[in-house]
């Protein structure tokens, strides 16, 4: 049976590809509920699936987590981004004098709707007033821990041992014995 990871983005797709290969792309929009739980997200997303299409599948969710809100805004970040932007959320962290933040990415893998498991991938680092290109969500803002350039200042290279989804992934893999 196919194993389908869906994304409506292609570099996302593309990211995960590289850990494993014979992963097909699937872009179907599904519903997205709202909860600062993670997991609960992307198994809604999952079971969703199950009413779309026969196979297995792998969603994701991308979150950031600051600790001056106690992890919000979590899952609900691109909120955020829609209403105070990126340069609101670093403000939030300025202002509440706690800069600390956690970037989490949560992959679920369904085999069937009642086999559902749940991998992480998480960088710890600060919240900074926006630095680079803005190409990709809250990569401007966020430092990671030990490092002195934002998400959005280093290339591909840099960023290969930092990137959550990456590092879910891996365990992905090493779960499924690819």
């Amino acid at each position: 049976m196919p194993l389908y990871f869906i994304t409506g983005n292609k570099n996302k797709f593309n990211e995960v590809k590289s850990v494993l290969p014979d992963i097909e792309h699937l872009d179907m929009d599904l519903p997205e509920i709202q909860d600062v739980d993670a997991h609960k997200v992307v198994k809604a997303k999952l079971l969703s699936a199950f009413e779309h299409k026969k196979g297995e599948f792998i969603v994701e969710d991308t979150s950031l987590y600051l600790d001056c809100l106690n992890g919000l805004p979590g899952p609900l970040v691109k909120w955020f981004q829609k209403t105070i932007g990126i340069e609101g959320i670093a403000d939030l962290a300025e202002k509440f004098g706690n800069d600390g933040a956690l970037a989490k990415t949560v992959i679920g893998y369904a085999k069937n709707p009642e086999e559902i498991y749940f991998f992480e991938g998480a960088v710890s680092g600060t919240i900074v007033p926006p630095i680079g290109e803005h190409k990709f969500g809250w990569d401007p803002i966020f430092q990671p821990d030990g490092h002195t350039k934002t998400f959005a200042e280093m290339d591909d290279e840099e960023r290969m041992s930092l990137k959550m989804r990456r590092i879910a992934t891996l365990k992905l893999k090493e779960f499924l014995d690819i």
